[in-house]
């Protein structure tokens, strides 16, 4: 019955808050003010305090532009803790527009849709990827193009690092900076977790949303570990795929040297 009410709680906590940022972030959209980037860290951030997400970084943010995030993608819980951490705005599927709640969340934070199946539409979708890396924002990337079950990295889609290449021109030193990011699930309530919480920390596609949501909410505090590696420098000279590869190598490294316990980037 406790973890009931402490659930109906936090997602009246949640929905307030988001009833009272959401003008405040349309104003931001619509005139284009530096709140419109903000606002959405402050949502990650109380949202995750909300939901117990302890959040514990390894390494730096790159503070150099145009910069480009390349992390591992678990969950859902991944755009929580790193829009927490940065003022971002993420790469997504088309489908999650149409997503409830999280459909309308990712349209307050101007997140950039990609239709991968519609080649024709690609160049506009990757020129304004490069545009918003131009104009200093941070663009976080998922390059495996799915979710996976947390334990593991998936293949990674080097066509999705085009945008990196095509922001060259409109980079000021003909350098686009591509940093790995390693997000790596530990612990339950101080725990270590074991295959029997794994289910928590990642989010497979053919896993409902809802039911999800409420074993995170049961499970009650989660320990994630973000790991900021060391950027590549993407130029003219660089290729696409030794890239995507390279970054590949390193984002898998650091997430099992989390998820075993070795802590060296």
């Amino acid at each position: 019955m406790i973890t009931w009410i402490r659930i109906v709680l936090v997602l009246s906590a949640i929905a307030l808050m988001t009833v009272v940022l959401a003008p405040l972030q349309m104003v931001g959209l619509v005139f284009d003010l530096k709140l419109r980037r903000r606002l959405p860290r402050l949502w990650h951030r109380m949202a995750c305090w909300l939901l117990g997400i302890r959040i514990h970084v390894h390494g730096e943010l790159d503070r150099r532009r145009p910069l480009m995030i390349a992390a591992n993608h678990a969950s859902w819980k991944d755009i929580l803790v790193l829009g927490s951490l940065a003022d971002v705005v993420y790469i997504a599927k088309a489908e999650v527009a149409e997503w409830p709640v999280f459909g309308v969340l990712s349209k307050l934070q101007k997140t950039i849709y990609v239709v991968r199946e519609q080649k024709r539409t690609t160049g506009d979708q990757v020129g304004e990827i490069a545009r918003r890396m131009a104009d200093g924002e941070i663009v976080v990337l998922f390059p495996e193009g799915t979710t996976s079950d947390g334990n593991r990295m998936l293949e990674v889609k080097s066509s999705l690092f085009g945008a990196a290449a095509a922001a060259l021109p409109l980079a000021p030193a003909g350098i686009v900076y591509v940093q790995p990011v390693a997000i790596a699930y530990m612990r339950v309530q101080g725990m270590p977790m074991g295959r029997y919480h794994r289910p928590i920390a990642g989010w497979p596609g053919d896993v409902a949303l809802l039911p999800h949501l409420l074993g995170v909410l049961k499970a009650g505090a989660l320990d994630v570990d973000v790991t900021f590696g060391r950027s590549i420098e993407h130029t003219k000279a660089s290729k696409r795929k030794e890239v995507s590869s390279r970054i590949e190598v390193m984002i898998r490294r650091m997430l099992l040297d989390r998820l075993r316990g070795r802590h060296k980037q």
